[in-house]
């Protein structure tokens, strides 16, 4: 079974391999995670003249195809993806039948498609009575890939290294790091920004107004911490929440209040400079809203009541 540190180093290799799958690389990996994570799944291979009829691939017991977009830059192509997506399903659907449930895979590199897109495929949908669809990102084929056994999962990203002798920081926490230290100013300060009123929280853990203060700063980022999470696969979150929550969990054994706060944060981080403190900080405000760190007065009322 693949460990914790090995399924972190997956996630790279994987996102390695999105980012440069274009065109047929990426519908190529597409079909490998598919062959593996739907035994009903047929892929449709371009023939002669003929072409795939604009089906890249589909499960027909259940009347579900896929048709497959990964441009170099999705960021430049989003006039094209809507357009691409309506003239593909229009061909699809004089060729196939039944289509009962069509989706549009797009090779965003992790980045989030258009509303404009999103919107054009719930039309689609809706004129056409179609019991289902939507626009798949690189989010989709990650969680494919990590429902998968783990001698598919090796198959799909190649030979997985020892943890123990791989010199770089491979872990998702520094990967979340390197992603809030890019952060522009115009990502900072988004205009509708709200910060929670988490003062009987602050109370509660002990923690000081200095300590609050850093909190309700490092929360003026978490709007785009979320983004980043939400374009991106459910191992990355998890993985992240929960090492947050282990880093706390231990800490909390031998410290508390300001202590306790700035232990994880030097824990949590790969180093000491405050950029790299800040960052974390980010993440912290994060969990402390959701309150995956640090407790809920409630939550330690109910358990001495019980």
């Amino acid at each position: 079974m693949l460990t914790r540190d090995e399924k972190s180093i997956a996630h790279i290799f994987f996102k390695l391999k999105i980012h440069e799958a274009d065109g047929t690389a990426f519908e190529r990996l597409f079909t490998d995670i598919m062959n593996y994570a739907e035994p009903d799944f047929q892929q449709i291979k371009p023939w002669g003249n003929v072409g795939d009829r604009k089906n890249d691939g589909y499960i027909k017991s259940k009347g579900i195809y896929y048709q497959v977009f990964a441009p170099e830059d999705i960021r430049l192509k989003y006039p094209d993806t809507v357009k691409k997506m309506n003239d593909d399903f229009s061909v699809l659907i004089s060729q196939w039948s039944p289509v009962n449930e069509f989706y549009f895979l797009v090779n965003d590199k992790y980045k989030g498609v258009s509303p404009d897109a999103e919107i054009a495929m719930g039309q689609l949908i809706k004129s056409n009575k179609l019991v289902n669809g939507g626009i798949l990102t690189a989010k989709y084929l990650e969680n494919k890939l990590f429902s998968l056994a783990d001698e598919h999962i090796v198959t799909i990203v190649g030979h997985i290294p020892d943890p123990a002798k791989v010199q770089l920081d491979y872990t998702v926490l520094n990967e979340v790091i390197q992603f809030i230290m890019q952060l522009s100013s115009a990502d900072v300060l988004p205009p509708d920004i709200e910060i929670p009123n988490w003062e009987k929280k602050i109370q509660f853990n002990q923690l000081s107004k200095a300590t609050e203060i850093r909190l309700n700063n490092g929360y003026l980022q978490v709007a785009s911490l979320n983004q980043y999470l939400d374009n991106n696969s459910n191992f990355l979150a998890d993985e992240l929440r929960d090492k947050m929550n282990e880093i706390y969990h231990w800490e909390k054994k031998t410290y508390s209040s300001d202590e306790l706060f700035w232990t994880i944060v030097r824990k949590a981080s790969p180093r000491s400079e405050i950029v790299f403190l800040s960052a974390v900080i980010v993440i912290m405000a994060k969990y402390f809203e959701a309150c995956d760190i640090f407790e809920r007065p409630e939550e330690v009322q109910d358990d001495s009541a019980n």
